[in-house]
């Protein structure tokens, strides 16, 4: 007698059956080899129950995958570590703001610049010589959440009033060149359509193929001290109320650890995992 596939639980309350495949192939995108991945999906697949969540299925796939391939594992808990940057989503316009700054950008965050009818409060204004970007970060932090048609909607009518408009706060007298919308989770299918159609320029997890926001953390390397196991929950809340979000910052800065009650010996741990990354 054939063996029923088991029904598990999506983020969003959906019902659908386990997809060894799909596990296997999150597993590998996210820097696994072929093998460790292989044998991690193959463990699961054994001990995988009906109505199991997501999110369990995540959290045992990852400690599995922290015995055989640690900085890996980092990798594959991104996604939950830019949730972990909530609730306000505040740490993440600054995130956002870190990543336009790699690619050389001036960046001012939280502005409020008149349009050609009203006022507008603007996540990320980033700019060089070449180009103005004003970009709205839509943060989620409960998985299963989706950017929608609504939100699509808004963020374009908003830089249609920005657009035309010369404005002399960014580097030079200048007008608008792109309007971003940027979020850590995904885009509904017709949201993604109405973009693509009128030109906003949409940026989610796994939105576009190529240029998504995973890939625009893991080519600058701004992974967020969320990802970091070997500080505790409290240091972490502690460093983002100083704005510290990157791991990055705390190894240029290690002077920061020194504010945590932290002894010598957790300081290198700390020091150590984020050099793996």
């Amino acid at each position: 007698m054939e063996n029923k596939i088991p029904k598990i639980i999506k983020a969003d309350g959906k019902a659908e059956d386990f997809n060894k495949e799909k596990l296997l192939q999150s597993l590998i995108k996210s820097g696994a080899s072929a093998h460790t991945g292989e044998l991690i999906a193959k463990h699961i697949e054994g001990e995988v129950a009906e109505g199991m969540s997501t999110t369990q299925i995540y959290s045992h796939a990852f400690t599995l995958l922290k015995k055989f391939e640690r900085p890996t594992a980092i990798r594959y808990s991104l996604k939950r570590a830019i949730m972990d940057l909530g609730p306000t989503g505040f740490p993440f316009e600054g995130f956002i703001a870190e990543i336009f700054k790699s690619k050389g950008y001036k960046v001012l965050t939280d502005q409020h610049i008149m349009g050609n009818c009203v006022e507008h409060e603007v996540d990320v204004v980033a700019y060089n010589e070449n180009k103005l970007i004003m970009c709205e970060a839509k943060f989620h932090n409960e998985p299963g959440s989706r950017s929608d048609l609504k939100v699509a909607l808004y963020v374009k009518a908003r830089f249609e009033d920005l657009s035309g408009k010369e404005f002399t706060d960014y580097g030079a007298p200048r007008k608008l060149n792109e309007g971003w919308l940027i979020t850590n989770t995904k885009f509904t299918n017709t949201a993604i359509q109405y973009g693509m159609c009128n030109g906003l320029h949409m940026v989610g997890w796994n939105y576009p193929f190529k240029g998504n926001l995973q890939n625009m953390i893991e080519d600058a390397g701004l992974h967020p001290v969320t990802c970091l196991k070997t500080l505790s929950q409290s240091n972490i809340k502690t460093l983002i109320s100083q704005n510290v979000v990157l791991c990055k910052t705390l190894f240029e800065k290690k002077e920061l650890l020194d504010n945590l009650g932290l002894s010598q010996t957790e300081k290198d741990e700390v020091i150590t995992e984020i050099s793996l990354l």
